[in-house]
C-alpha cells in the first residue's frame, strides 16, 4: 500500500555555490554520496542538486518535512545498472518506520539548471521481498 509521495526540485547553481563553501556539503551528504558526486568532476553539482532533491521528497513523503532528520542519515547511492536508490540510517530510519512504511521508490531527473526527484513510499508484506532492514 502507498503511504506517501514526495516530490522536489533543486535549482542546480544552489549547489554550486554549497560546493565553493567550506564545509557546507559535508552537512548535508553521506560521505559516500560527495566521493562519488565528486569524481562525476564538473557534473558534481548536478549529482549533488538530485541528491538533495530526494531527501526533501523524503520529507514531503513522510508528511513532516525533514523535521528531527539528520540529513546524513540519508543517502542517495546508484546500483550497478545506474538505478538510483535511497538508503535511510538512523532518524531517517526511525522516521520511516514511525510513518508505517517499510520501502521507498526513487526517481531522479535533471536538465541543465534543474534537478527534480520523487519519493514513493509503501508498506507491503514481509514476505514480498526488497524490504528495508
Amino acid at each position: 500500500m502507498i503511504k506517501g509521495i514526495g516530490i522536489d526540485v533543486v535549482h542546480v547553481h544552489r549547489l554550486e555555490h554549497w560546493v565553493k563553501t567550506p564545509g557546507l556539503l559535508e552537512r548535508y551528504f553521506h560521505p559516500h554520496e560527495l566521493e562519488t558526486a565528486r569524481s562525476r568532476g564538473h557534473g558534481m553539482a548536478v549529482s549533488l542538486a538530485a541528491r538533495f532533491a530526494a531527501k526533501e521528497a523524503f520529507g514531503k513523503a513522510l508528511g513532516t518535512g525533514l523535521k528531527n532528520i539528520v540529513l546524513k542519515d540519508i543517502m542517495v547511492v546508484n546500483r550497478h545498472n545506474g538505478q538510483p536508490e535511497i538508503q535511510v540510517f538512523g532518524t531517517a530510519l526511525a522516521a520511516l518506520q514511525k510513518f508505517g512504511a517499510n520501502r521507498i521508490h526513487l526517481s531522479l531527473t535533471h536538465e541543465r539548471d534543474n534537478a527534480i526527484a520523487m519519493i514513493v513510499l509503501e508498506q507491503v508484506d514481509e514476505g514480498a521481498g526488497g524490504l528495508l532492514p
